[in-house]
């Protein structure tokens, strides 16, 4: 039966998730939360959870509650799935007669109010006593969860809880939770942080170039510098590589992407795109900065890149013989750029000349003897490894447009192509979680691969509106097959 409370006096948080519950139809005699994840599926989602790094620290602050007084310490995802649980023999095995175990949701829509559920609809923490709870199976049970805010990107990522039966939590409990969720903020932010000044060193010259009359900002929209004062830290909406984005001041500007962060230009400054000459350049750049190039090669797009700010244009070769150099910084003979960019009947007579039209472009970046780039390089495919080294699944699969410069034959690119393809797909599919899964679908590997469509289908919380697309395109690919 869909749950109905007798007209009694509650706290206000708690009638309106009683409310929320009844619209969502919640029936008060459900006996245990849904399982969602099996054991594959929830060690994907662990790996790719944000808060997987900092378990060890959660774990410690909260252990002594939870071994100690028969406490289980719960962790979930933004969507109640839980991802980690810990307390002593007892209190697991209660907990796990209803449901409150890895693998199990504990939303509000599917077990109605409850510490957890209701913290994350609130977006505050919240304390959940005995009869509160809508599910009569939690009467003996008392909780208190607190949702904790990714601050790069502003939304909730995941919950802490402290549940126990009804004797045993106190509600003070509900302090211990929210000061365990903004430790793990803070420690989140710092991360952020820290990737904010790295981004910021590599690719202020990018907006120097420009004349400060832009912002860079992160994906997530927050601007990490800016020649005007007062800006740095604000947000503006989360940019799309070549995308409009609204200035604070009132502006348009178009979103040039940078690897793993966008330079905005004010729209009235987008025709400015061509380099200039060499003289030009040294001009308008600070001396004591070297120039930055940044080449966009993945996807079916054009090939482009940006100096110091300025876009240009790229033939296929010579997107080719850049990503080569930018693979090979140390710099290559002419005879081995042409044996990577020709194979066996290449020769280095043939790419002098292509050579000598990529200098008249870019000037003194491209260097001879050996050939190679003589400034600092930013490359989307470039930045894609190394987020792979580092374990960001999540991050490269965003930046991933595409294969790096699909219409090539170089025997050097198509290896690397197909080697960070290859890479790439494997861990989204091993280690991913469905965001990442999500991202990798909408590429064009990703639209025909069955394996990871199936995959996201499996990890995809129900009632997910991504559902439904995922399902159709599979049947679709399915029925191609026969």
């Amino acid at each position: 039966m869909v749950v109905v409370h007798d007209p009694v006096a509650v706290r206000s948080p708690i009638s309106a998730s009683w409310r929320r519950s009844r619209d969502a139809g919640v029936d008060a005699a459900v006996d245990a939360a849904p399982l969602v994840y099996d054991r594959d599926v929830l060690a994907d989602a662990r790996g790719a959870h944000p808060l997987r790094p900092h378990l060890p620290m959660l774990e410690a602050l909260l252990r002594r509650v939870a071994d100690e007084t028969e406490h289980l310490m719960v962790i979930t995802d933004a969507d109640g799935h839980v991802l980690w649980t810990q307390g002593p023999p007892a209190a697991r095995r209660a907990a796990e007669a209803i449901g409150l175990a890895e693998g199990f949701r504990w939303s509000e829509d599917a077990v109605g109010t409850n510490g957890i559920g209701t913290a994350l609809a609130a977006g505050r923490p919240e304390y959940v006593f005995a009869a509160e709870h809508v599910a009569h199976i939690l009467h003996r049970w008392s909780c208190a969860g607190a949702p904790i805010v990714d601050p790069d990107s502003a939304r909730v990522v995941g919950c802490i809880d402290v549940s126990a039966t009804v004797a045993a939590l106190h509600p003070a409990t509900v302090a211990l939770v929210a000061a365990a969720a903004r430790l793990a903020e803070a420690r989140l932010e710092n991360e952020m942080l820290a990737r904010d000044e790295r981004l910021r060193e590599r690719l202020l010259p990018h907006l120097r170039g420009i004349g400060g009359a832009g912002l860079l900002v992160t994906a997530t929209g927050r601007i990490l510098a800016a020649g005007a004062e007062g800006l740095r830290g604000r947000r503006v909406a989360a940019p799309e590589p070549g995308g409009s984005v609204a200035l604070p001041d009132g502006r348009v500007a178009v979103a040039e992407p940078l690897g793993e962060a966008f330079l905005l230009r004010p729209a009235d400054r987008v025709g400015a795109h061509v380099v200039p000459g060499p003289r030009a350049r040294e001009a308008a750049r600070p001396a004591a900065d070297g120039p930055l190039l940044t080449l966009s090669f993945l996807g079916d797009g054009r090939p482009h890149g940006l100096l110091d700010g300025r876009r240009f244009g790229l033939t296929l070769r010579h997107a080719e013989i850049l990503a080569l150099l930018a693979l090979h910084p140390r710099g290559l003979s002419g005879d081995r750029l042409s044996l990577y960019l020709y194979g066996e009947g290449g020769s280095p007579a043939t790419v002098r000349p292509e050579i000598h039209r990529l200098r008249q472009q870019l000037g003194d970046v491209v260097r001879a003897r050996p050939y190679r780039l003589g400034c600092a390089v930013e490359a989307d495919f470039l930045t894609v490894r190394r987020m792979l080294d580092e374990g960001d699944v999540a991050g490269a699969a965003r930046l991933y447009g595409g294969e790096l410069l699909p219409r090539s034959d170089a025997p050097a690119v198509r290896e690397e192509r197909d080697e960070l393809a290859v890479r790439l797909r494997r861990l989204v599919l091993d280690r991913g979680g469905a965001d990442a899964l999500w991202t990798y679908a909408q590429t064009e590997p990703g639209r025909a691969d069955l394996e990871a469509l199936d995959r996201l289908r499996a990890v995809l919380p129900a009632g997910d509106p991504r559902g439904a697309a995922v399902a159709s395109r599979s049947e679709r690919l399915r029925g191609g097959e026969s």
